[in-house]
């Protein structure tokens, strides 16, 4: 067994089939596949079940998915630290972010680190709860994550930096009810229609929140996608709670956005696995503390 048959595992996991990490490791699919079946053979059995063209994980390979991943992290991390002699001149940097912090402030995060090593490459993976964000930097798919949370901040399956708090506006079409410039009070919400995320965000605990509290309001439409909920608001389908990590994007796009009292805040942290952490990590978290 070596270091590229586990990159070569999890990269058919990752990406759904041999076809498609054979393409993005730029290696022939026949080259792959002879790598997996020598890897196979030295740990004494299938890891995947080969379906026509699709591969599907056999009990084994679901067992070798967390060990490889470390490994391969272990390697990383080493190849890194020799790149930091060179003062971090090249890299990768992997960071699992919720849908409106990566809005900002990850925004903010990235471009002053960007502009410091210009040579560490980031990839950003799309989680959608914190506990989306928690297991992928657990599990070492990401090594930096950035979550939001109302509940106390996560810190046994890994460490916590705390970057600040983010408030909840209500995004409204720029002709909406509500005159601009002035808070909403959350009671004013009852009869409207509103755009909401999935559950497990803490967005979605707000607003079932609400009705908990006796404000009834209509659900317009519930959508897992982010992206689509500014769209539908503009469209006049209903207003959206969001956090205010949207307020430049949400008003540059023509929306109204307003302050709900009494005021209402979610945590906003970077979170680490507890390992050993990468030269580009650390500088990410240095430079994060500066923003």
């Amino acid at each position: 067994m070596d270091i590229r048959q586990l990159e070569y595992f999890l990269a058919i996991v990752d990406h759904g089939g041999f076809g498609r990490a054979a393409s993005v490791l730029y290696v022939s699919q026949p080259s792959l596949s002879q790598s997996m079946r020598a890897l196979e053979r030295d740990l004494g059995g299938d890891l995947f079940h080969r379906i026509g063209r699709r591969a599907v994980l056999t009990e084994a390979g679901k067992a070798l998915i967390d060990p490889a991943r470390a490994a391969v992290r272990s390697l990383q991390t080493a190849r890194a630290r020799v790149a930091a002699v060179h003062e971090l001149r090249e890299g990768r940097l992997d960071i699992a972010a919720m849908p409106s912090q990566a809005v900002e402030p990850l925004t903010t995060m990235i471009r002053g680190f960007s502009d410091r090593y210009p040579g560490v490459s980031v990839t950003i993976r799309a989680a959608f709860t914190p506990r989306d964000v928690v297991d992928l930097v657990r599990t070492g798919t990401a090594e930096l994550g950035l979550l939001a949370t109302p509940d106390p901040l996560p810190d046994k399956e890994v460490t916590a930096h705390p970057v600040g708090e983010q408030r909840f506006v209500l995004v409204t079409p720029g002709d909406g009810p509500f005159p601009a410039g002035r808070p909403v009070a959350r009671e004013d919400l009852a009869g409207h229609r509103l755009i909401v995320g999935q559950r497990g965000t803490g967005m979605r605990a707000y607003v079932d929140g609400l009705r908990e509290s006796g404000i009834a309001f209509t659900v317009a439409t519930e959508t897992e996608h982010r992206t689509t909920i500014l769209p539908l608001v503009l469209a006049g389908v209903g207003f959206a709670v969001l956090t205010e990590s949207w307020r430049t994007f949400a008003e540059n796009a023509g929306a109204r956005v307003l302050d709900i009292e009494p005021k209402s805040t979610l945590r906003i942290a970077l979170v680490s696995r507890r390992a050993e952490l990468s030269p580009a990590a650390h500088a990410f978290l240095a430079e994060a503390e500066k923003h």
